[in-house]
């Protein structure tokens, strides 16, 4: 137990508080220039909010920079996963598997196609899915394995390739937190068969409401196309010239109208944003990559606090470090609860501490109750699809979620006083913790 004095006493116990700093610019995102304010301007005066041709330019350009093929705008990152479904071939009785720790889009757009969710459990350092909890929930029906690069950390897809190759299953990576991460030197997204991503105002690559699809194969590319973009299918007419993407025969007779029921495109002041974003956008990466591992050096060895990122030297990167959190371990600090640790840490100066991580999926209501469609029945079992339901106590690990995850902060800036002032807050806190017992 540690002596308490007044430079080490707790400031949520009566000490002194660790810093105060008024620097808003080191959090804020997305960085918005006069380049990036012309774009959008420019498109607004030119009405072409509602085209394709400044967005079929963005696609180009982040499929270049996402190592792929193809790249398709979308309207928001749901409609870009929903559409991945649908075109791994997900339907009416079918199955996919995902984590349970994730944010609902990853996963809910697959009852909207008459199929069910078997939820997986994460691993407890990367809080990505477990590979080792995946091949056990393969069934007859399974279509695809959606895996979230979680926070922005690669899920380790060697170990899920292999086995969703051997079940001659699809992989939907999920990109939405992990804009530019690598893993093993490759770009997420460009790994799995298809990479639906959002790029709403939050994230690490943030244009508005959008949302981006990337692949390499000309199948699934098309046949995103045909799902929500109806004036991409090959059918001139008075506002859209002929654009003859769709080559497959089995959808060629339904080109003109999309077939999954919605119109899915990016809106072009969003695309605009995002050409501008992409040309800076690698050398910001560059400054939060030091910046968040600068952070968490200064914590090597802090007791009760894990550095949520790759090993160094693997070749695997957390790209923009969306939502940047830590992995807490309660056991190093005589079992403090993460929440009363984040409580002590804000009493510091740390604003934005919690304990972090979504809701786990497999116990929320939609996956058990929902009635959808009226069919009367529940719609995870409605179209005749297993029962892989899952209550409380089947998942532990993602539902330990708020006591072995918590937020840290999420600098923009490379800034080294200043991280280093946040980075001993949390340092004053671990080795302190008796003092909250």
């Amino acid at each position: 137990m540690s002596t308490i004095t007044a430079v080490n006493r707790l400031a949520l116990l009566g000490g002194q508080k660790s810093f105060s700093l008024d620097a808003p610019d080191l959090f804020h995102w997305p960085i918005v220039t006069q380049d990036d304010e012309a774009a959008v301007v420019a498109v607004l005066r030119q009405g072409k909010m509602s085209g394709t041709d400044i967005t079929k330019e963005f696609e180009k350009e982040w499929a270049v920079f996402n190592q792929t093929k193809y790249a398709l705008g979308t309207c928001n990152g749901t409609a870009a996963i929903q559409a991945a479904m649908w075109a791994c071939g997900v339907g009416a009785g079918d199955e996919i598997i995902a984590p349970s720790m994730t944010y609902w889009a990853s996963a809910a757009p697959a009852l909207m196609l008459g199929a069910t969710v078997n939820f997986a459990d994460i691993d407890r350092d990367t809080l990505c899915i477990d590979p080792n909890d995946i091949e056990q929930r393969i069934g007859p029906r399974t279509k695809a394995i959606v895996v979230v690069h979680y926070t922005g950390h690669p899920c380790e897809m060697d170990s899920i390739m292999a086995i969703a190759r051997k079940h001659n299953v699809k992989v939907i990576e999920d990109v939405s937190h992990a804009h530019g991460s690598l893993y093993k030197g490759r770009k997420v997204g460009s790994i799995g068969d298809i990479g639906p991503m959002s790029m709403m105002g939050g994230k690490g690559f943030a244009v508005g409401e959008a949302g981006m699809i990337v692949t390499n194969n000309q199948e699934l590319y098309e046949r995103c196309i045909a799902f929500g973009h109806y004036e991409r299918t090959g059918v001139a007419s008075n506002y859209n010239p002929a654009d003859p993407q769709i080559t497959l025969p089995e959808l060629k007779p339904y080109i003109g109208l999309p077939l999954g029921g919605c119109k899915q495109r990016m809106n072009q002041t969003c695309s605009a944003f995002g050409r501008s974003q992409l040309k800076r956008y690698p050398e910001r990466l560059k400054i939060i990559q030091s910046a968040m591992n600068r952070f968490w050096d200064l914590l090597d060895g802090v007791p009760g606090l894990k550095a949520h990122r790759p090993p160094h030297g693997s070749g695997s990167t957390m790209g923009c470090w969306y939502a940047a959190a830590g992995c807490y371990r309660p056991e190093q600090l005589g079992g403090l609860a993460c929440a009363k640790f984040a409580e002590a840490v804000r009493a510091e100066g740390v604003e934005n501490c919690w304990p972090a991580g979504n809701r786990p999926l497999h116990v929320h209501p939609y996956f058990h109750t929902a009635d959808i469609f009226h069919h009367g029945k529940p719609t995870a079992i409605a179209f005749g699809q297993r029962d892989v339901r899952q209550g409380a106590g089947a998942l532990p690990v993602a539902e330990s979620i708020n006591q072995i995850c918590i937020r840290i902060p999420w600098f923009k800036h490379d800034r080294v006083k200043e991280i280093k002032l946040y980075a001993d807050a949390y340092r004053k806190v671990a080795e302190n913790a008796d003092q909250l017992l």
